[in-house]
């Protein structure tokens, strides 16, 4: 597109949200998640808002990704036992086996919220259900 003008996002711009998203996304912040889902709802529509002109949707889609892995970590430390970390991976439909093996792990925090397990069981859709709004869909 030669000669045209192009609307981005700054790296800046991309670098302060994060920080913000971080303070909200901490796992020693210890709130309910569906008002850090708020607070993150209440950021995400206007930090969209200012850039829906930007031409680079994977810059959104990136930054939803990241904050669904912070989101993940979190629901992952809330859990804590690792008895209640099996509990809960079969309420979500995992089978027994793949429960205890992934609720007994001592794998940390950010790099399980990145397995395949939390990946599929914390979709999404799942996220939807909690009231999440997502960057991809506006």
């Amino acid at each position: 597109m030669k000669g045209k003008a192009r609307v981005r996002v700054h790296k800046d711009s991309v670098h302060k949200a994060k920080q913000r998203l971080r303070q909200w996304t901490s796992r020693k912040w210890s709130t309910d998640m569906t008002y850090r889902i708020e607070k993150i709802n209440e950021f995400l529509i206007g930090w969209y808002n200012y850039f829906r002109l930007a031409e680079t949707p994977s810059i959104f889609k990136r930054m939803m990704e990241w904050l669904k892995r912070r989101l993940r970590m979190i629901r992952w430390k809330e859990w804590k036992l690792p008895k209640a970390k099996v509990k809960n991976l079969i309420a979500l439909g995992v089978t027994k086996a793949k429960a205890f093996e992934w609720g007994n792990t001592r794998k940390g925090y950010w790099r399980i919220a990145s397995s395949p397990i939390l990946h599929r069981t914390l979709n999404d859709h799942y996220w939807q259900r909690m009231g999440l709004k997502s960057l991809n869909a506006r």
